[in-house]
């Protein structure tokens, strides 16, 4: 099976400009293709892997992939499926967030040799003259077909700031260099990021002659990231300081039955063949796919090892002993104790189990937490704690608590 079609299989194009003239490309080997990436933290997260995991797909079969990174756009903040204007950050922490993305990307894609190269857009965006902007590119759009796009009309009522609005120019005009600076003929993005991508093609061709050779496909890949990157407790990172190897691990592990079989397709390097037959399984078999599912993930972004101490300490908890060395642990200060008891609800606080003690107080008192397996439903009840206990919120979230 070519790639192409590979990825039609397993759910990730949404729509294309030329689907014969893509397919025959990036069959080819012959796409040179970007993917652009805002640096709005200081770590890379489960939406953007998804865009990573085809980068590497990708490149695995000859082509070659542009990283994006997004040091000028960045400073204006993508309305798409925005409800209201994003923080400005800095140029500083932008350049602390691309060094931070920079060491990230370097663990799936492979930048020697030539084989991917890794850009910054402020290199062209930050030292534009505005009235040449509006002039040589500006006048390549119309207002009016600008207002019919979605990120646009579903903030015109809420307000959409002038700076905002001119990110699609922005990123229009990225695709516009990357194709005269790195012979970019392709990208790529999520389905949220259509008309941007639109923009860029037909800036090129504009400005280019229609002969211009660009092409546009989007994915599902920004939506479900979206989707399905972001817990309680915040988004999922890929940096093992922001969300442990373990945390990682249990996140994919308690994924939805109705999107297990469609994150193995997506995510992992799995042949689609052997995901296919597990389309047929059903009860206990789906918690099987899920275990599978977050030691593939665990294992691409933090390691084999990382991996299968993430999966040896999920199957102590759930199947076992209940105890691993593996999985996280919070240690708590002597002032944390009153007559060497500490509150359960401040206990899951104190361990970032509950964000609150209010919610610590509603998980306790719907019968959510528990210690050593032992359900507690006093939201005052004092807890000892000697060598160490396992405390518990839900199925889901546990923490080996020790004492200084």
């Amino acid at each position: 099976m070519k790639l192409y079609e590979e990825l039609v299989r397993r759910g990730l194009i949404a729509q294309v400009t030329d689907e014969e003239e893509v397919s025959k490309m990036i069959n080819d080997g012959k796409a040179t293709f970007y993917i652009g990436f805002d640096p709005t933290a200081d770590s890379l997260h489960v939406g953007h892997f998804m865009a990573l995991c085809l980068m590497k797909r990708l490149q695995m079969a000859g082509n070659k992939p542009i990283a994006l990174l997004g040091g000028g756009t960045g400073m204006i903040g993508d309305p798409s499926g925005k409800s209201d204007m994003r923080k400005m950050l800095t140029k500083e922490d932008i350049d602390h967030n691309i060094a931070c993305f920079k060491k990230q990307m370097s663990r799936f894609i492979d930048f020697s040799e030539g084989k991917a190269v890794m850009v910054n857009n402020a290199d062209w965006l930050l030292d534009l003259n505005y009235v040449d902007v509006l002039r040589e590119v500006g006048a390549c759009f119309s207002v009016n077909k600008m207002l019919t796009f979605e990120c646009y009309k579903q903030r015109m009522e809420r307000g959409l700031t002038f700076l905002e609005f001119n990110y699609m120019i922005m990123q229009s005009y990225d695709f516009y260099m990357l194709f005269q600076k790195y012979g970019c003929n392709m990208q790529f993005g999520g389905d949220d990021q259509w008309a941007n991508m639109l923009g860029g093609t037909e800036l090129i061709r504009k400005k280019l002659g229609k002969d211009a050779h660009a092409m546009t496909i989007t994915l599902l890949l920004n939506s479900e990231g979206k989707k399905m990157g972001k817990t309680e407790k915040g988004a999922v990172w890929l940096d093992p300081e922001k969300t442990t190897p373990f945390e990682f691990f249990q996140y994919w592990r308690n994924v939805a039955d109705a999107d297990v079989i469609k994150c193995l397709k997506m995510l992992t390097f799995l042949p689609v063949e052997e995901i296919e037959e597990m389309e047929k399984w059903e009860g206990s078999q789906l918690n099987k796919a899920k275990e599978i599912l977050a030691y593939e993930l665990t294992s691409l972004v933090h390691g084999k090892e990382e991996g299968e101490k993430a999966l040896e300490a999920a199957k102590a908890l759930f199947g076992g002993s209940g105890v691993s060395d593996n999985m996280p642990e919070f240690t708590l200060a002597l002032e944390d104790f009153s007559d060497g008891k500490i509150c359960i609800a401040d206990l899951l606080v104190k361990t970032g189990l509950c964000p609150s003690k209010r919610d610590a107080r509603t998980v306790i008192q719907q019968g959510g937490a528990s210690v050593d397996d032992r359900k507690i439903s006093d939201p005052a009840e004092m807890i000892e704690i000697g060598e160490f206990v396992i405390v518990k919120k839900g199925k889901k979230s546990m923490m080996k608590v020790k004492r200084q």
